[in-house]
């Protein structure tokens, strides 16, 4: 039994690792496939399968996403994210009853199903049920999606200096470096400019040294 309840209207760290440990997010097609796979379940809506939608001629296929993208409806915002070779982490809020659990759910099997297929393997790719902590105050909000942000630094999979160009966490959506998916306007709220976000950030990229202190905040 899943002990955390969804609540709507709620935000929830989401977060899961390969199966043993083993990585999931391999390459640039990987990453990006991961990419397109988040942005495309967040609606509740959908005619079509991602796999599916992918297989039709170019026209077909940008007409289909531009019709997507215009749906006012969402499971969930997306408020922050960080792919990582073996893991992955998601800052969501819920908007639909159930939102979080069906939104994880079509994304972790499309995209098991891709990798399945790239990589010609079968069976499970995530270890089990996905873990979800409910954030409870804004401290703890901002904490984690700073955790999220530098944990591809923490973790040596790039440099410091990388941080802000990486693509594949939302930190350079919010440093203006590129369009994304992510909803910005809460977390900005809180700074009175990006330049205040970046410097948070940056405040603890030696974060792993410091973890212990604010472990409580992220993780159960």
């Amino acid at each position: 039994m899943r002990k955390t309840i969804f609540a709507t209207g709620e935000i929830y760290h989401v977060f899961n690792i390969g199966v043993e440990k083993r990585p999931v997010f391999t390459d640039k097609r990987e990453h990006d496939r991961a990419l397109l796979t988040l942005n495309f379940y967040r609606f509740p809506k959908i005619s079509a399968g991602l796999a599916q939608v992918l297989k039709l001629d170019l026209d077909k296929r940008a007409f289909f996403f531009s019709q997507l993208m215009k749906q006012k409806e969402k499971l969930v915002d997306i408020i922050g994210y960080s792919l990582m070779p073996n893991h992955f982490h998601l800052l969501l809020r819920q908007l639909l009853d159930d939102g979080i659990i069906n939104f994880v759910s079509k994304f972790s099997n499309s995209y098991t199903r891709y990798f399945n297929s790239k990589n010609k393997r079968i069976g499970p790719l995530f270890q089990g049920a996905f873990k979800a902590v409910r954030i409870e105050e804004d401290r703890q909000l901002i904490h984690v999606l700073r955790y999220i942000h530098i944990n591809p630094v923490v973790s040596s999979v790039i440099r410091e200096v990388q941080l802000e160009d990486y693509p594949y966490s939302s930190f350079s959506e919010y440093m203006g470096k590129r369009e994304g998916f992510c909803s910005k306007e809460l977390i900005l709220g809180y700074f009175s400019s990006v330049d205040k976000l970046r410097e948070f950030t940056y405040d603890q990229v030696d974060y792993g040294k410091r973890l212990e202190a604010i472990k409580h905040l992220v993780f159960e």
